[in-house]
């Protein structure tokens, strides 16, 4: 085995260890300009649940527990800033109260012993959401506003790729909500 040694290999060591460096700290600058772009995005879009312990139906279980019910509000919250957050522009922000939420599907635990915590997807239990929002621009002027009683009814005819995904039908409703109503006041 052939030793290398002198100035020149301390040298290469050194600015492979300063390139190692530097592209470990770009990365750890990157996530954290990352993480300011989601929080911007985030203080752009406030998202309210009122009195979301009367929802219709936020449950993890036929039994509900707070911790399924706050986990399940923070996905929608996410989402919805996320989504949102796209359309709504610089100076711009948009306010979203719900009001009611009842998820797709319900609990049958009348069917086995066993099942109640199995949400069961049925075209009789579409997901619905009542919200009011209200979109400003930078000087507090209202651009858009309203209340809105989201219904999907024919949630499970939909090609879903997301099926997968947790919520994904209240996303899909979300999703196209916010196309029609929050995307076209930013184009209109």
């Amino acid at each position: 085995m052939k030793h290398f040694s002198g100035p020149w290999v301390i040298g290469l060591i050194m600015k492979t260890k300063t390139l190692f460096i530097a592209a470990v700290m770009g990365l750890g600058v990157s996530g954290v300009m990352f993480a300011a772009d989601a929080a911007g995005e985030s203080q752009k879009v406030q998202v309210k649940f009122v009195d979301a312990e009367k929802f219709s139906d936020v449950r993890d279980a036929y039994m509900p527990t707070e911790k399924g019910q706050a986990a399940y509000l923070d996905i929608i919250r996410q989402y919805v800033e996320e989504e949102a957050g796209r359309y709504v522009g610089d100076g711009q922000k948009l306010e979203i109260n719900f009001t009611n939420i009842d998820m797709a599907g319900d609990f049958e635990p009348w069917h086995k012993p066993g099942m109640d915590d199995v949400r069961i997807i049925k075209d009789i239990y579409p997901p619905r959401m009542d919200l009011n929002f209200k979109l400003t621009d930078a000087d507090g002027k209202v651009l858009k506003e309203g209340s809105r009683e989201l219904r999907d009814l024919s949630f499970m005819m939909h090609l879903n790729l997301r099926r997968n995904d947790e919520l994904n039908y209240e996303k899909e409703m979300l999703k196209n909500w916010i196309g029609k109503d929050i995307k076209s006041a930013k184009t209109g």
